[in-house]
């Protein structure tokens, strides 16, 4: 079957009322094929009203177990989203895959570590937690509140360079770096099986990327670029937004990457100033969510980044 007989066959699961704290018991899934489900997070800053689930936590049922993709922002929201997979299968977690060193998908470790579940991430991403684990944990709490209940810093208990498989008995999942992106240690699901590709934040859709003071945006293209020569998915379960087709990710991400870098180096080859980029006309992405949050940043930290290589 082609995706978009898969995409129109998708299966919602609801989820089920809050517990007392306010969080849900269990997530709702969206069955993207027999053995991969997602809770699709909003594609919206987290907040406490969204109880910090803002990206795409995943799962894939195998021979010899369950792997999981995003620890999740905190304890409580890990521990819903075990439930939504306890309410499908039977089978025990056996690993936990960090897409990245972002709180909200580090943070619900201390979750998955309570359980004894082996926790997986890149190099670069388990460095950056143990550097910036305790800051992030502290944003969480005060965004979060009670809701932070129970969360801790638990950093990543297996690390990797480029390349990390799981051989799940009936199904062999592979980890891949294919270098920065968003955030530092992004990485990708791969199975190749299933032909079904979870990029992680390499990937965005249905809401503007985000650009941080660290991204490095054209090695960003060069990664994305990297990713999709190696691998030829049907499905895609990007970082953020509902599954998709990789045409669409490569016109929201790398589209709009290489949109606004061209965009700035007009203006810097023209002499113009960080006023300018942020007057640059996004307008035709403007249909994606965290468009007026985001775009004007956007802008001004691209430009600030290219203006080192022209001055």
């Amino acid at each position: 079957m082609g995706f978009r007989g898969l995409f129109l066959g998708l299966l919602i699961i609801p989820g089920f009322v809050a517990a007392s704290n306010g969080i849900p018991e269990q997530l709702e899934l969206t069955r993207v094929t027999d053995r991969v489900y997602s809770a699709i997070g909003d594609t919206a800053p987290g907040t406490y009203e969204n109880h910090g689930h803002n990206n795409n936590l995943s799962f894939i049922i195998t021979e010899k177990g369950v792997v999981v993709f995003n620890g999740g922002d905190n304890y409580l929201l890990a521990k819903s989203f075990h439930n939504s997979i306890r309410s499908i299968t039977d089978k025990d977690v056996k690993y936990v895959v960090n897409e990245n060193a972002q709180g909200h998908s580090m943070l619900g470790n201390s979750y998955w570590r309570d359980q004894g579940v082996p926790i997986i991430a890149q190099n670069e991403a388990i460095a950056e937690f143990e550097h910036q684990g305790k800051l992030k944990l502290a944003s969480m709490q005060r965004r979060m509140k009670e809701k932070a209940e129970g969360t801790y810093v638990a950093v990543p208990d297996i690390g990797f360079e480029e390349r990390y498989d799981l051989d799940m008995g009936d199904t062999t999942i592979q980890l891949h770096y294919f270098g920065p992106g968003h955030a530092p240690g992004d990485i990708a699901l791969w199975i190749p099986a299933e032909k079904l590709v979870i990029t992680g934040d390499l990937g965005f859709h249905q809401r503007l990327l985000a650009v941080f003071e660290d991204t490095e945006t054209g090695a960003w293209v060069e990664s994305f670029d990297k990713m999709t020569a190696q691998l030829d998915p049907d499905i895609v379960i990007p970082g953020h937004g509902e599954p998709t087709t990789l045409d669409v990710v490569t016109r929201e991400t790398r589209g709009y990457l290489v949109f606004l870098r061209n965009a700035v180096i007009e203006i810097l080859e023209q002499g113009g100033g960080l006023d300018e980029a942020y007057q640059i006309d996004q307008s035709q992405w403007s249909y994606l969510d965290t468009f007026e949050e985001l775009a004007g940043k956007n802008a001004g930290r691209v430009y600030q980044d290219l203006e080192f290589e022209y001055f």
